[in-house]
């Protein structure tokens, strides 16, 4: 258990940093003193993190072939894989960024906005959201980066990322009096030095983008639409299952809303070990799975286990004497509060399910069964989600939706469990671990925030 939880806590270090900044700048919002901000934020932030999920698929893709070629020494086709894919993916996003402009109003109201929340929603979402199409170089980039094995610069992009953010938040929300939309453009400033310093790497460190010729990248389109299909489709139900719960909890009013946004920026900073547990286990599962070693991938798979248990234990307990300080820090009222207090007790513990859930994820991309994982995620964020927040908000209202989501969460990860336990069993399946099952959830979670 040693080497999972040193990988764990090693790689949770980069991903605390970048979740903090999340957790700052809606702390910066609340001091504003409007609940309704922070509704909006909460509001804005499903949206954001449905475009964020087609930049991962880029990502992925980019990273699945660009890797591929170096791997095969193809160092002209990897740069002409890099820049392919950056022209598709800009254009592509001009074309999202175009299809949510356009229903931004409807998809806001779907999620339950009205009154001054939804105004400022649309006003955070207009500044945000232009930057679209930058932020899937930065992706792009960022993947091609560690597909050259320079994983460290890769983050220090992230890194310098929030640390724009963080250094113009203060200044734009407060020192020049713009709220809300200072806040934004501190989002959109971050998403340019992401773009402006990935490519300087790639081109004077690496050499790695090609120019653009359109023949180069026709003819690589086809690679490039097999690997982001899939990719988008596996990343886009953690958003749909968001949404979700954020059109159940919108009917109980703007603290609500505000509250669950509260906790979504809590939660990867309060669990950031076990989201880089998930990105941990994968790599030892799969080396010793290639080894055909499968006692050593279940002792690496309970030991997984037990490490997630240990640290919930104890962020719980954190959590729960804590609890007071994190409402009065962010002055939630009413109904925020009790969300909070709900999430700062049991429901940090309930985490645990979802630590299950993302280790056997990792073990089924790398054990031959990528399928069980699309299948997990998809049915852990619709009817894992729906039904049992139903249930929940009809017996105990807004925080009988926290509750019914965690008993969701409970049973799909029984269900992860023992598919996981079956398949180790089995010996694993026929299909080995590729590039874009290893790179997944570094890709995912990396890229979350921007």
């Amino acid at each position: 258990m040693r080497h999972v939880a040193v990988m764990s806590l090693t790689s949770s270090v980069g991903i605390m940093a970048i979740f903090i900044v999340d957790f700052v700048d809606l702390l910066f919002i609340s001091m504003l003193g409007n609940a309704a901000l922070a509704a909006a934020v909460g509001y804005a932030g499903i949206i954001l993190f449905f475009t964020n999920s087609i930049n991962i698929g880029l990502s992925i893709a980019a990273g699945t072939l660009v890797a591929k070629s170096l791997g095969a020494e193809q160092k002209s086709e990897a740069r002409e894989y890099a820049i392919s894919v950056m022209v598709v993916g800009f254009i592509f996003c001009l074309f999202i960024l175009a299809g949510v402009f356009y229903f931004l109003d409807p998809i806001l109201t779907l999620l339950g906005a009205e009154g001054e929340v939804k105004t400022l929603a649309t006003s955070y979402v207009s500044i945000v959201l232009p930057s679209m199409p930058l932020a899937s170089i930065a992706f792009i980039g960022m993947a091609v980066l560690r597909s050259y094995g320079d994983a460290k610069r890769s983050m220090y992009v992230t890194l310098a990322g929030g640390a724009v953010n963080a250094m113009l938040d203060p200044l734009l929300i407060f020192t020049l009096d713009f709220g809300l939309e200072g806040a934004a453009m501190a989002s959109v400033a971050a998403r340019i030095s992401m773009m402006a310093i990935t490519m300087y790497l790639l081109i004077k460190t690496h050499n790695a983008i090609a120019r653009i010729n359109l023949a180069s990248i026709i003819s690589h389109l086809k690679n490039i639409i097999a690997i982001l299909l899939p990719a988008m489709l596996a990343n886009v139900a953690t958003p749909i299952g968001s949404a979700i719960m954020m059109r159940e909890m919108a009917k109980f009013g703007t603290d609500a809303v505000a509250g669950m946004a509260i906790i979504g920026r809590m939660t990867p900073v309060a669990f950031s070990v076990v989201f880089a547990l998930s990105g941990s286990i994968g790599p030892i599962v799969g080396q010793n799975f290639g080894a055909g070693n499968m006692a050593r991938v279940r002792t690496a798979f309970v030991d997984a286990i037990k490490f997630t248990f240990v640290y919930i234990i104890a962020v719980a307990i954190i959590l729960y004497f804590t609890r007071d300080y994190i409402v009065a820090l962010f002055g939630a009222t009413g109904i925020a509060a009790e969300l909070v207090m709900l999430f700062c007790g049991v429901l940090a513990l309930a985490f645990f399910f979802n630590g299950i859930i993302f280790i056997a994820n990792a073990c089924f991309n790398n054990l031959g069964r990528p399928i069980y994982s699309t299948y997990v995620n998809w049915g852990k964020n619709t009817i894992g989600t729906l039904p049992f927040i139903l249930i929940g908000a009809s017996l105990w209202g807004a925080t009988g939706i926290l509750l019914g989501q965690a008993v969701g969460s409970l049973v799909f990860a029984a269900i992860a469990l023992w598919l996981s336990l079956k398949v180790m069993k089995q010996g694993g399946g026929s299909q080995k671990p590729s590039e874009f099952q290893q790179h997944q959830r570094l890709h995912a979670v990396q890229n979350r925030k921007h």
